[in-house]
C-alpha cells in the first residue's frame, strides 16, 4: 500500500477516465461485432442442392434440369431458379454444365443451332462449345462452361456450386 493519499483531482480525474473508456467500449463493441460478425459466420458452402432430376433416367444426351435455391443477400431472402445441362458421359460419371456463356453471360443451349449439331449454341454472338463444355477457337467465347460438382442421394441428382473448368482445355 503506498502512504500517499489521492487528492479529489486525481480521484475525478482516474474516476472519469475509467467511466469514460467503460461508456467508450459500450459504444464500440456493437460497431466492431457488426464488422466481425459476417467473417466468423459460418457459411453454407460447399452444400449441394437438390434437383428433380432421376439419375436413372439420364442418357449420354444432355438435358436441361431446373432447380431452386434460396439466397440470403443481408437481411432479404429470395428464390433463385438456375439451370444446367446434365448428361452421362462414356464412362458413366455425370457431367453437368453451366449454360452460361464465358463470353458475355449469354444462355446457350444443346443443339441451339441446325448447322451446328450436337453443339452447345450460344445465339447472342455465335458460340460454339463441344458436348463436354470446350469452347471451340475461333468463336467468341475464351474458356469452357463452367462445371457443377454432383452428387447422388436416393437416386436423385444434386448440385454444387458452378466452378470453372479445368478438366478441359
Amino acid at each position: 500500500m503506498s502512504k500517499q493519499r489521492v487528492s479529489r483531482r486525481q480521484f475525478l480525474n482516474y474516476t472519469l477516465t475509467g467511466v469514460g473508456g467503460f461508456m467508450a467500449a459500450g459504444m464500440l463493441m456493437p460497431m466492431v461485432r457488426f464488422a466481425v460478425d459476417p467473417v466468423l459466420k459460418a457459411e453454407a458452402g460447399g452444400d449441394f442442392i437438390a434437383t428433380k432430376q432421376k439419375v436413372d433416367e439420364l442418357t449420354n444426351e444432355p438435358v436441361r434440369v431446373d432447380f431452386s435455391y434460396e439466397q440470403v443477400d443481408a437481411w432479404y431472402t429470395s428464390e433463385v431458379t438456375s439451370t444446367a445441362w446434365v448428361y452421362k458421359d462414356g464412362n458413366g460419371e455425370i457431367v453437368a454444365l453451366s449454360p452460361v456463356c464465358k463470353h458475355l453471360g449469354c444462355t446457350v443451349n444443346w443443339n441451339g443451332d441446325k448447322n451446328h449439331e450436337n453443339m452447345f449454341y450460344c445465339p447472342c454472338h455465335g458460340g460454339l462449345y463441344e458436348k463436354n463444355g470446350k469452347n471451340i477457337p475461333g468463336t467468341p467465347p475464351t474458356a469452357p462452361l463452367d462445371v457443377y460438382p454432383t452428387k447422388v442421394n436416393d437416386g436423385i441428382l444434386y448440385l454444387g456450386k458452378a466452378e470453372p473448368n479445368n478438366l478441359v482445355k
